[in-house]
């Protein structure tokens, strides 16, 4: 299964994707953590984002493939990058699960602030860009209001996912 923790700058994906992960023994695969790897100083230019992306669904379908629970934690704002993910990895409904992050504007500001030590460069403006660009998702998906506890988050997931896997 991949679970795609998606949504815009600051608000837990990271976080939340930390706690999920040992539920459904899953690998992260971040975003973040990849470009620092393949960009020591990134430049966020498209060509780098579209790098980015592809190793992540290299990583991502080898270990789907080897039977590996995956949590991709990015943005995924483009409705075509959570269709990309799907398409490449030959999933079906169910085999990929999107849960998107949400909290208030101004919770997700004040975290970016008091970031240190951490893989994201994001700021406020890039919060405020990705905001303007961002594609509402189509698919079938759960969001999550990061203000609430990231445990009592995972209880509702793992709810929404088990939901889901008895449709089948």
């Amino acid at each position: 299964m991949i679970i795609i923790i998606c949504g815009l700058p600051g608000v837990g994906k990271s976080t939340l994707a930390k706690y999920l992960a040992p539920v459904f023994d899953a690998t992260i695969l971040s975003s973040d953590k990849i470009r620092k790897e393949l960009f020591p100083s990134p430049t966020y230019f498209p060509s780098e984002l579209k790098t980015v992306y592809d190793v992540m669904m290299i990583i991502a379908k080898y270990l789907n493939d080897a039977g590996i629970n995956c949590i991709l934690d990015a943005t995924f704002n483009r409705e075509d990058s959570r269709i990309e993910v799907k398409e490449k990895l030959k999933l079906d409904d169910i085999q990929l699960q999107i849960i998107e992050c949400s909290c208030p504007e101004e919770v997700a500001i004040s975290r970016l602030q008091s970031r240190k030590d951490d893989y994201s460069d994001a700021t406020i403006s890039i919060y405020q860009k990705m905001k303007k660009i961002q594609e509402p998702i189509k698919a079938d998906h759960m969001t999550v209001d990061t203000t609430i506890s990231p445990e009592d988050n995972v209880k509702k997931i793992v709810d929404y996912i088990s939901k889901r896997l008895e449709q089948t």
